[in-house]
């Protein structure tokens, strides 16, 4: 027996190096946690053991997990949404639900020896219903999928299964009382759930906003960390002694706090504590795991996997179909789904705390959830093809968005074209068009592209990741591309495909900050620009002026950090109507010379004539109509075309020894 000290330090030492593990593996740390617990569980390592005081911080995990729920909770999202949350979501749940009912009373008629009640296929059903909302949120956010159509139909169902666990959670542990006082059981805890949430939304509302004002006005951040603990908590006894459950008593935290405006430093204040009791959370659920027993029913567990993950997907996909969607859609939102989710082991663990599930069960089915999860990713990075594959007319459909898509580009030359069209996008479309340059943008929300295309905009639904979009789109035609979203896993295929289809072409990369810049100058991007050094240049310029620094000196101090940053921004062509460069601020500008037969600098490598020493620096070399990569031991030849830059003196001094 450890004690709390030593058994705080075991669970929080095997987190660390399981998350690191996974995290390495590109993998959730959510199936870190539940391999830690597998491994030091009593069936494994016997490192742990299954302790009041591991489930004591388990059971917190899952109140900020609920209390994160209720934070999120806007009826605003939910009626914009209600036909996919109220509609598809809880056809999902229900359907999901009977289907689980309907195969454990098949198979209590098939195999007595098996027998499964109601109660315990309701709360499977229930368990099984839940899909991973970390998981697949994560990966749809990394894909840029979010606002597509699938992506929508997936969030819709997502939330409704959050608002789903609040009913389960006070229906499972109320199924395991004797059949004849079931109704009435039922009937009770949904009264007492309904007077406590009356209660507390009719008059904590007020009060919540009240007391929050009160205690920021005492301005100290500790005090706000230990109200904000203190009210999380507090309602969750609230409930729990009402006879209903810790994790409502979060949920209604969260959704008071929600309606406040300190919702947003709410959620980066209790961000940590959620994470890391959550974490504990599924250490605890691992260590359910019998790893030996799942080894000798191995085929049970399999099958476990394989018929849930097809029951759901078929259900899913079959009800998004029944809502309108076409059949590639209706496919990519139940291939993203059919996974098990948290919420299940929350549901699971509950049912085996109320006796509804036999322990044998619960364990076939805790390692067949754990598998499914394991699959989630492979599945929904591979939907795509899947999705080719199997659908008839989903191959059809696209080709049909590309041949629209070429057919408006075709009469297009020298454009640009703007991967993403959100604010970004549309902000550098908007400069474009007032220059009167062409250029035409992808994008993958449909209802911008629709509402973009009926104000006359040019932009396609398509995906800039995707060698048959960028072809459509023009790219062997095209002058420069813009990449406006600030994904750099994305950013990186998208260069890959442009190096493949045009590696001439000048390529800008939008990015959070400096930490990428090698990594995307090296796959071939042009230019960089991170927002986190315009953001402060902008700052610092606006505090200069207001400090009452003079504007041409703020403007000149910009311009210098812009010009040490950006490469492709130092200097310009100079012009006959360009000024001269005033002696106390040096414009720095570029210059084309062409090496003319007899020139010095033929037949001599770029690093012999130490141009540095001029204070020039050559750019660019072009050769027969082609950029060369810079390398000090390229030989010179007649014909070539170096772009110098530097200040007027330095590039006549560099032109001078190249001639």
């Amino acid at each position: 027996m450890h004690s709390g000290l030593e058994l705080t330090l075991l669970l929080l030492g095997c987190a660390v190096l399981g998350v690191v593990a996974f995290r390495m593996l590109q993998l959730p740390p959510m199936l870190g946690y539940l391999a830690v617990g597998v491994l030091i569980g009593p069936h494994a390592l016997a490192l742990a053991d299954d302790s009041p005081a591991t489930h004591t911080l388990a059971e917190f995990g899952v109140v900020f997990l609920m209390f994160s729920i209720g934070l999120e909770f806007s009826l605003a999202q939910l009626k914009s949404m209600r036909r996919i949350v109220f509609g598809l979501g809880l056809a999902q749940v229900v359907l999901t639900i009977v289907a689980a009912m309907g195969f454990g009373l098949f198979i209590s008629w098939w195999a007595p020896t098996l027998h499964v009640s109601w109660q315990a296929a309701f709360a499977l059903g229930g368990a099984l219903a839940m899909s991973s909302t970390a998981i697949v949120v994560k990966m749809l956010t990394e894909r840029l999928e979010l606002e597509s159509e699938h992506g929508r139909r997936i969030i819709g169902i997502l939330l409704f299964q959050d608002l789903a666990v609040v009913p389960l959670l006070i229906m499972i542990p109320s199924l395991s009382r004797p059949a004849e006082d079931l109704a009435v059981t039922l009937g009770w805890a949904a009264l007492k759930a309904a007077a406590v949430l009356a209660l507390l939304l009719f008059f904590g509302q007020k009060l919540m906003r009240k007391w929050f004002t009160v205690v920021v006005k005492r301005r100290s951040q500790e005090l706000f960390m230990l109200n904000l603990l203190l009210v999380t908590l507090g309602l969750a006894w609230i409930t729990e002694q009402a006879g209903l459950s810790l994790a409502l008593g979060a949920f209604v935290a969260g959704m008071l706090i929600s309606e406040t405006q300190y919702k947003h430093q709410v959620e980066e204040d209790i961000k940590p504590f959620r994470d890391v009791l959550l974490g504990l959370f599924f250490i605890t659920v691992g260590m359910l795991l019998n790893v030996g027993l799942v080894l000798q029913h191995w085929w049970v567990v399999l099958a476990l996997v394989i018929f849930p993950v097809l029951l759901k997907f078929a259900i899913i996909a079959l009800l998004a179909k029944a809502f309108g969607s076409s059949d590639g859609v209706a496919m990519r939102t139940g291939l993203a789904l059919a996974q098990a989710g948290e919420f299940g082991f929350v549901l699971l663990n509950l049912a085996m705390g109320s006796n509804l599930v036999d322990p044998f069960l619960i364990q076939l089915v805790l390692a067949s959830m754990v598998l499914s999860m394991l699959l989630a990713p492979f599945m929904i990075d591979n939907m795509d093809r899947i999705v080719m594959k199997v659908a008839a007319n989903e191959w059809m459909m696209q080709s049909l968005q590309l041949t629209q898509l070429a057919s408006r580009t075709m009469k297009t030359q020298k454009h640009v074209i703007v991967a993403g069209f959100g604010r970004s996008g549309q902000s550098l479309a908007n400069l474009l068009s007032e220059e009167k340059l062409p250029w035409y943008a992808l994008d993958l929300d449909p209802e911008r592209v629709q509402e973009a295309q009926s104000a006359g905009a040019n932009v396609s639904y398509g995906d800039a990741a995707r060698r048959e979009s960028l072809i459509a789109a023009g790219i062997h035609r095209a002058s420069a591309l813009v990449i406006t979203f600030a994904d750099t896993r994305l950013a990186l295929k998208v260069l890959h495909l442009v190096h493949e289809l045009a590696p001439n072409l000048a390529v800008i990369v939008r990015s959070h900050d400096d930490r990428d810049l090698d990594v995307l100058k090296k796959a071939g991007a042009t230019e960089v620009v991170p927002e986190a050094l315009e953001s402060s240049l902008m700052l610092a310029s606006h505090a200069l002026v207001t400090m009452g620094v003079p504007l041409r000196r703020v403007v000149h101090r910009v311009q210098a950090a812009r010009d040490e940053r950006y490469a492709s921004l130092r200097g310009y062509f100079h012009g006959a109507s360009d000024v001269s460069d005033d002696p106390e601020h040096a414009h720095v500008r570029l210059h084309s010379v062409t090496l003319r037969e007899g020139a010095a600098a033929i037949g001599h490598a770029l690093g012999e004539l130490a141009l540095d020493d001029t204070g020039a620096e050559v750019t660019t070399l072009r050769r027969g109509g082609q950029s060369l990569p810079f390398d000090p031991a390229t030989l010179l030849l007649a014909g070539d075309v170096l772009v110098l830059r530097g200040v007027g003196e330095a590039v006549d001094r560099a032109e001078s020894r190249l001639s």
